[in-house]
């Protein structure tokens, strides 16, 4: 009995992630998705509250796990003594961002739906919420450049919220085109390349 529950759950979750894909959140049909997984309505609310908890049960995980490694990164580099902090600048962020190509390469479906199939859902601000992070860790490391005596020009929140923005973005641009993981991590790196470049311009390094 319970391995065919565990089938049905997974029957329910591989039609949703076909239908959510195709139509995203919004235009998605709950009594579609029930009847072309072979289920009844009623054996449908035994696994599942709403549409947006089916939803949430295929894309947490990988919420969770990008979230969760980007998050990793920011706080190991500000934990790092700030005389070390300027040698390390980029370590972090690109063994991240290699992770996450990875990552994303092998859970494509369900990381797209994250990232282009979210709209009305808990999830649908989830680029802007790591960017608003990536914002917040780049003005404590600015500080900190200044506190160690690096003088340059008054870069504000909504600057870097743009630049933020543009390069995370880009990199999510890899779910969006279906991209191979090696021209992925190809551009990916370039992208890197040149916000990095960017970077050091505005802060006269």
């Amino acid at each position: 009995m319970e391995e065919r529950s565990t089938d049905t759950l997974e029957k329910i979750q591989r039609t949703a992630l076909e239908e959510f894909s195709e139509k995203g959140f919004l235009g998605a049909s709950l009594r579609q998705i029930v009847k072309r997984a072979g289920v009844t309505t009623g054996a449908f609310y035994g696994y599942f509250s709403s549409k947006e908890a089916l939803f949430a049960s295929i894309v947490e995980p990988h919420a969770a796990a990008l979230m969760g490694r980007f998050m990793e990164a920011q706080t190991s580099f500000s934990e790092l003594p700030e005389a070390e902090q300027p040698n390390h600048m980029g370590m972090e962020s690109s063994q991240c961002i290699h992770w996450m190509v990875d990552y994303i390469c092998a859970n494509r479906e369900a990381v797209k739906l994250l990232l282009c199939r979210a709209e009305g859902t808990s999830y649908e601000h989830f680029v802007h919420n790591m960017v608003e992070v990536e914002v917040e860790y780049t003005l404590r490391y600015m500080d900190v450049l200044r506190r160690l005596g690096h003088e340059f020009p008054d870069l504000d929140g909504s600057l870097c919220h743009i630049i933020a923005s543009g390069m995370f973005n880009g990199i999510f641009e890899i779910v969006v085109h279906d991209m191979p993981k090696e021209q992925a991590m190809r551009y990916v790196d370039q992208l890197r390349n040149f916000y990095t470049a960017g970077w050091l311009k505005l802060i006269g390094a």
